[in-house]
């Protein structure tokens, strides 16, 4: 009964969330986003480190990370 409870939350709750958050080095030659701040593709960055909305990201030419692209080699975003 545990289990059936806790992939029903899982279930209902997965289309309620709210803008997905990622970070992007804030420099003019950036252009991946990152799904963590602490990220090893940001280690390089020189400017600050922003957080914004994927969306925002996506809209802004931004890629996915390649160190966060899943293990079959695609990106995954919610947008």
């Amino acid at each position: 009964m545990k289990t059936f409870l806790l992939i029903f939350f899982l279930f209902s709750t997965a289309g309620c969330a709210g803008p997905k958050t990622v970070y992007i080095c804030n420099s003019k030659n950036a252009r991946k986003y990152h799904y963590t701040a602490d990220c090893r593709g940001l280690s390089d960055c020189q400017y600050r480190i922003v957080r914004t909305t994927l969306k925002s990201a996506v809209s802004s030419n931004k890629t996915l990370c390649d160190w966060e692209r899943d293990s079959s080699g695609t990106a995954s975003p919610d947008l």
